[in-house]
């Protein structure tokens, strides 16, 4: 049993929904455990200023329902260098902060993963992104939160679409993963997706329009915002191009998709690896992240973690193809 007296608590990167579950949980275990927790505001950034604040019951109380993280969030260019991790670590000790708990996604983990061989401090990661594409868990905090938003975003758009006989090509987030995009377009019934993993998707998508049912009174296309042909903006220029008769609009989800109260499946989630992480950190853990895979903590390196190489089923497009008809 390692003997962890005071844990650092941080979030970075984009914010997702469940985040504060996930800090909620991790101070209410260390406590649990008689380890103290600091919190650090926006993260590497003031993780190198010492931006360090106490944490206790009370400061965690009433935000298992809230969106965004309580700690902030901000993105540091200082962090990059050796020096800016030297400040970093010169305040966790004159802190005495003898663990870290970072909650974010690959940026997060990679800032981590350097920052832990260098110094040699015990850090355990939480997967907090919305867009699912870390190895070693089934789902991240704030991805099922997010696909539902959009669901209900798309469901209202169907409703407008179908008044007016439009074609809505409508993005959603996805830079480099196009989870978001596969999923809710399977929910909300959606006549085409275009996503970074799947090539040459504007031929499929000008083939469904020319030779699919001529009577539908709406269409829906997701785009995912890293599809190759360059987001909605010139999906929906191409459209036009190609089918000038389809009345085309345009609709960019954009941030909405991070924000609001957090699914009770995110919430669920983000308590059992947050409470898991400070179990981690007595047990000897280190410089892992913590997962549910088939329904099972599970711990996996930041090496491995990072690579997120996640592969999208081939069924789950022909599904898409499928249920258009």
């Amino acid at each position: 049993m390692t003997q962890i007296k005071k844990i650092g608590l941080y979030t970075s990167g984009g914010d997702s929904p469940g985040m504060n579950a996930a800090i909620r949980a991790v101070v209410r275990t260390a406590i649990y455990y008689g380890i103290e927790v600091v919190g650090i505001r926006r993260g590497y950034e003031g993780m190198t200023k010492g931006d360090f604040i106490p944490m206790n019951r009370k400061s965690v109380s009433n935000i298992i329902q809230r969106g965004g993280t309580i700690l902030k969030t901000a993105r540091c260019d200082n962090f990059r260098t050796p020096e800016g991790r030297q400040q970093a670590y010169d305040q966790l000790k004159k802190h005495n902060i003898d663990a870290l708990v970072g909650i974010g996604g690959d940026g997060t983990f990679t800032g981590a993963k350097i920052f832990g061989a260098e110094f040699d401090m015990p850090i355990i990661g939480l997967p907090g992104t919305i867009d699912n594409d870390l190895m070693g868990t089934d789902f991240t905090i704030g991805y099922d939160t997010a696909i539902n938003t959009v669901v209900e975003a798309v469901d209202k758009i169907r409703d407008t679409a179908e008044s007016h006989d439009r074609l809505f090509i409508v993005e959603v987030m996805g830079r480099d993963s196009g989870l978001i995009a596969l999923r809710t377009g399977i929910a909300a019934g959606a006549e085409a997706i275009l996503i970074p993993e799947s090539k040459g998707g504007m031929d499929g998508l000008f083939n469904r329009l020319e030779n699919g049912r001529k009577d539908k009174t709406s269409r829906i296309v997701i785009v995912a915002e890293g599809e190759e042909a360059g987001g909605a903006f010139e999906v929906g220029r191409l459209v036009q191009e190609r089918f000038p008769h389809y009345d085309t609009r345009i609709s960019i989800l954009g941030h909405i998709q991070r924000g609001g109260a957090p699914s009770c499946m995110d919430r669920v989630l983000a308590s059992r690896v947050g409470a898991a992480a400070v179990e981690a950190l007595r047990d000897g853990h280190r410089n892992e992240m913590i997962g549910i895979i088939h329904n099972e903590i599970a711990y996996t390196p930041f090496e491995h973690a990072i690579k997120h190489h996640v592969e999208i089923n081939p069924n789950l497009l022909k599904l898409v193809e499928i249920l258009s008809m």
